[in-house]
């Protein structure tokens, strides 16, 4: 089943697609309630909608899972080379903004203060049953389906903070897209490998040129490990969405960055269109627009450290 979150007439409505058609599910209905729905209205062209995020989640935890985007980005980042051996214990992720959550095809502002934008192409699992402290074999079970991820990234902003030593905060605080569809986990099952990865081909574009390809199946862990990690010692709840993390071989800029040793392509501009493409899930395309000036901050007090 691929479930979209909609706009049509005036509504906001959760419907079923059926090919270039999506069928309205009855009113109140939320995407994580669909799969035990009923379509009850007519066929309304994909066309003559406005496709929101498949949902609104109530987390958002983004994962990093592929080897290569790490090194890539490392590279380009911080100036190091080769990848944590750390990184190899757990499949490490940050919490990022839920409100931040746009839709498939909405226009992405730059970040405040930002001069280096990027995306980030990855595939979000959606949790649709609570669990606490899940094996992966039981994670498998409370996964609802799976959607295509934008993490945008001010670069600029990014690598500065990054040096505080506690994790991404503003570089990462403007966008996520989501969408175009929450496609049920049933319909990715043949895609599954031997090694239980989903075996999905991977495309992102800039202006209707290819930058990156990759295989969702280079993760070096499976959806379902990540769910499990994320609910060790803690609850996992319908509605989270947990990022994979970036793809290589040009799953974002920077990784190129660190690879070639410039910006080329370079940092996304006002008018650059990214679309990212996942196999059986669909595309989303959003275009970067001029955003607003940051409200001016004083820098940190330089305190004398007195005592009482």
């Amino acid at each position: 089943m691929r479930i979209a979150t909609y706009l049509h007439a005036g509504r906001r409505r959760c419907g079923v697609v059926e090919g270039d058609f999506v069928r309205a599910l009855p009113e109140g209905t939320s995407p994580l309630d669909a799969p035990g729905a009923w379509p009850v209205g007519p066929a309304v062209p994909l066309a003559d909608v406005t496709l929101l995020p498949p949902l609104e989640p109530a987390t958002v935890r983004d994962f990093v899972t592929f080897e290569e985007h790490v090194e890539g980005v490392r590279r380009s980042v911080d100036g190091d080379a080769g990848v944590p051996e750390a990184w190899y214990d757990a499949p490490t992720f940050y919490f990022t903004n839920p409100y931040a959550v746009v839709g498939p095809y909405d226009d992405v502002p730059l970040p405040p203060g930002s001069r280096v934008l990027d995306f980030e192409l990855e595939v979000a699992v959606v949790v649709g049953r609570a669990g606490r402290d899940l094996t992966p074999e039981q994670a498998r079970d409370h996964i609802l389906g799976y959607t295509v991820l934008n993490d945008w990234s001010a670069r600029d902003l990014q690598s500065r903070e990054m040096q505080v030593r506690l994790g991404p905060c503003k570089g990462k605080d403007t966008a996520t897209t989501l969408g175009p569809y929450l496609v049920t986990a049933d319909e990715l099952e043949p895609y599954r490998d031997a090694d239980g990865f989903l075996r999905l081909a991977l495309t992102a574009e800039v202006n209707g040129e290819v930058v990156g390809r990759d295989l969702l199946s280079n993760m070096s862990w499976t959806f379902e490990e990540m769910v499990a990690y994320a609910s060790r010692g803690t609850w996992v709840r319908p509605g989270d969405v947990l990022g994979s993390g970036t793809c290589g071989n040009g799953g974002c800029l920077a990784e190129l960055w660190g690879v070639r040793g410039e910006q080329s392509p370079p940092p996304l501009r006002p008018g650059d269109t990214v679309t990212l493409t996942v196999e059986g899930i669909g595309s989303v395309s959003n275009t970067v627009v001029a955003g607003v000036d940051p409200v001016p901050l004083p820098t940190g007090r330089r305190r004398s450290r007195e005592r009482p």
